[in-house]
């Protein structure tokens, strides 16, 4: 008989699969004796730091118990024998290459869950020593037992929602090793602890082999429901309660019962003449190949504690993946590029830090320290509240200090790969950081919000300078301080009132159809960079702006999202808001209102909109802007002469009145406005007629720029330096400026080109 069936079709979903390795028999578990072995070996291995416990949940796991001993066994050569040697960043990582039983395999965190809004939050992680020495091996813990079933359960469903390789993997079983570490699994409510192998590279390859097991009808939750059961055999922390000692027993009794019930359903099966489907759903799933990490040594010159090494030296080996080769998503690879350069900048050693204040940092930065520890952490110039916001106060502090900025930027650019690293991009990379603890409550605005740390957040020209928080219970304080010039006082204000303004969706990334939505959908009244706007709110002479980001620092909950930001709608009629609790809501300032809110005739406070922001970061532009709109009609001709060098170009188009008489440019341009008939004051034209006025406008005073350019670039060769002709600076602003009016233009072609193909077509008579 060979040991190998004859190609069995699959049906899996809506076409029809090949399968043509499954064997007969399912890879036997090690016996007492064989799993003794491997412990033996790796017992006389000096680079291999684990528990004993640990090494005994790598030795039950393997079906190649004697290909693993081997491994593990020192040579006479070699004290490490033949394990996997590899050089990450700071370590020397060791490894054996195995096969191990699915069933053993908890799903771990990756980096890339450091950016995703969680129901249920990840467990902290905190580093294994043996002698002051780092363990290959981590401690995930969890607030109880349910929490680390609902934990897998997520787990195993969120990222079958993102990726499902399942037909792969039942046609030819995984093929690639999973990244694997055994980790102790603890409980901040006292149920007993018990080591576990986790996968931290390959949990879609690891939940697409469940989503196999449970069979090609079986959705995520189906998967993920499967994979709880198997391994953790149904049991909660209401079934702990009142039980002894035993649990890691417990689970491994279970998990063995349950194979030797799946081993007993593939033996009839694949007894049967023609045997069934669900022979190569066991088999392609029953037994996966790992490297599993046994050891570890630190680098001579490393600066790293040693708890924090061997999960910072995983952490590398899955960015080097997944930020340079396999990419994750933006955010994800952002999370990690900063905390990678922030440990590139420990390890140097560099006197201008102290290592251990930025060790302090990297932990507040990733949650390793709780927000609660913040005034322990900073507690050195005042003593900060303990909360979310000035915990990103906080941070924002600390890593934009300008020499640790240049150096986290030319690290980070060099993980990257690129050429240059600007201050938007470096706020970029702060945006899933400074939002870990309100990201899951915020999850409706969080896209927005990253998009605006993309477009510069809150790292104005005085917050990367130097600064330091000053700490308050009122932010209110602060603005007369800032007013008189205390630049701690006015970044404290900008960064605070900026995180907030942020994360509640009223500073976004405006673009051009901002600009033509409505005050209460997202409109705005012009077009501004997220760090400008917060750049002109914190100006030392612009009181409204500093007004109103002291009151929206004052106003922000991490807990929940503001009414005006996220409109609830009722689907009972009634009021979804518990009467007990303060409304979440920011609202208008009011310099002439004693408390400086703005209110209605009736007293009802006013709410607050983007609108309102961006216009508030620079009042005399939106008076300009307001002006403007109102008198945009009537329209009036107006000549355009251009001179230069004897040169003369003119060009006849439509201007609104009241956007100045006359002026002269440096070039020569002379702009005439001729006044309407008689002067008289004419109505308002319909909106049709008026958007043709200004058509004509924005074409003739485009091509105006057009020609000024080319009366321009002849005095090139007459002026003393190209630097006299336009200052870099001006060009730069030009540059800007002309990249945002295309923009606008290509967004207004495609949504008209849009609306026409959406059109319906004549009939053909």
């Amino acid at each position: 008989m060979t040991t190998t069936l004859p190609p069995l079709d699959l049906e899996w979903g809506n076409e029809t699969i090949q399968v043509s390795n499954i064997a007969r028999q399912l890879s036997p578990e090690p016996t007492v004796e064989q799993r003794g072995t491997v412990i033996e070996a790796a017992s006389k291995n000096e680079g291999i730091r684990l528990p004993k416990d640990a090494l005994a949940v790598i030795a039950a796991a393997t079906t190649q118990p004697n290909a693993l001993a081997v491994q593990l066994q020192p040579t006479e050569g070699d004290p490490h024998g033949v394990l996997m040697v590899e050089n990450v960043e700071g370590a020397t990582l060791l490894s054996v290459v195995t096969r191990v039983l699915m069933s053993e395999l908890f799903p771990g965190i990756q980096p890339r869950t450091g950016m995703e809004a969680l129901e249920v939050s990840d467990p902290q992680v905190q580093g294994i020593t043996q002698g002051g020495r780092p363990s290959a091996s981590v401690e995930y813990r969890y607030e109880s037992f349910d929490h680390l079933s609902n934990h897998v359960w997520q787990t195993i469903n969120d990222t079958l929602g993102k990726n499902d390789y399942a037909t792969s993997i039942a046609t030819r079983s995984i093929t690639r090793n999973l990244i694997v570490h055994p980790v102790l699994i603890t409980f901040d409510d006292g149920t007993e602890s018990f080591h576990a192998l986790v996968v931290r590279d390959g949990i879609t390859r690891l939940a697409s082999a469940w989503s196999v097991l449970a069979g090609p009808g079986a959705d995520s939750a189906a998967a993920a429901n499967l994979a709880r059961k198997s391994l953790l055999g149904g049991i909660t922390s209401a079934s702990e309660r009142g039980k002894g000692p035993g649990l890691a027993q417990r689970l491994a009794d279970s998990r063995k019962k349950w194979r030797e019930d799946l081993r007993s359903e593939f033996d009839q099966a694949v007894r049967k003449q023609v045997p069934e489907p669900r022979v190569a759903q066991i088999f392609q799933s029953y037994a996966v190949p790992a490297q599993i990490t046994v050891g570890i040594e630190g680098h001579t010159e490393r600066l790293l504690s040693a708890e924090d090494l061997f999960d910072d030296a995983i952490r590398s080996v899955l960015a080097s993946i997944h930020v340079e080769f396999k990419q994750w998503e933006e955010a994800a690879q952002n999370v990690e590029v900063i905390t990678r350069a922030l440990k590139r900048v420990i390890r140097s050693g560099d006197p201008r830090w102290s290592t251990s204040q930025l060790q302090d940092v990297y932990g507040l930065a990733v949650g390793r320290i709780p927000v609660a520890d913040l005034p322990q952490v900073f507690g050195s110039t005042g003593t900060p509240p303990a909360t979310a916001l000035w915990r990103a106060v906080y941070l924002i502090s600390a890593l934009t200090k300008p020499a640790l900025l240049e150096e986290l930027k030319d690290q980070a650019k060099a993980i990257k790969g690129g050429k240059r690293m600007s201050v938007k991009a470096f706020s970029g990379l702060l945006g899933p950081v400074i939002d870990l603890p309100w990201r899951s409550r915020k999850r409706l605005v969080n896209s927005q919000a990253r998009n605006a740390w993309s477009n510069g957040g809150v790292l104005t020209s005085a917050v990367t300078g130097e600064w330091t928080p000053v700490p308050t219970d009122d932010f209110t304080t602060l603005v007369e301080p800032a007013m008189r010039g205390d630049i701690n006082a006015r970044c404290t204000l900008a960064v605070a009132g900026g995180v907030a303004l942020i994360a509640d969706k009223f500073i976004t990334r405006n673009v051009g159809s901002s600009l033509s939505r409505p005050r209460d959908n997202g409109g705005v009244p012009f077009r501004l960079d997220t760090y400008k706007v917060i750049e002109g709110l914190s100006q030392q002479d612009n009181e409204l702006g500093l007004h109103l980001l002291a009151m929206a620092a004052n106003t922000f909950r991490s807990d929940d999202l503001p009414l005006n930001a996220i409109a609830k709608q009722s689907l009972t009629g009634k009021d979804p808001a518990d009467p007990a609790e303060k409304p979440y809501v920011y609202f208008q300032v009011d310099l002439t209102a004693e408390d400086k809110m703005a209110r209605t005739p009736d007293g009802v406070p006013v709410m607050l909109y983007e609108w309102d922001v961006v216009a508030a970061s620079d009042p005399d532009r939106a008076k300009r802007m307001a002006d403007l709109e109102k008198s945009a009609s009537p329209s009036t001709l107006t000549t355009i002469t251009l001179e230069a060098n004897g040169t003369h170009a003119q060009e006849t188009g439509i201007v609104p009145p009241g956007t100045g008489g006359t002026f002269t440019s440096d070039t020569g341009t002379l702009i005439t406005e001729v006044p309407g008939p008689r002067g008289e004051s004419l109505a308002p034209l319909p909106p049709s007629q008026r958007a043709a006025d200004l058509r004509r406008h924005l074409q003739s005073h485009v091509q105006a720029v057009r020609d000024t350019l080319n009366l321009l670039t002849p005095l090139e060769s007459e002026v003393s330096t190209p630097s006299a002709l336009v200052p870099r600076g001006t060009l730069d602003e030009l540059i800007d400026l002309l990249i945002g009016i295309q923009t606008d233009v290509d967004n207004l072609r495609r949504r008209i080109a849009a609306q026409e193909e959406s059109e319906p077509e004549e009939e053909q008579v």
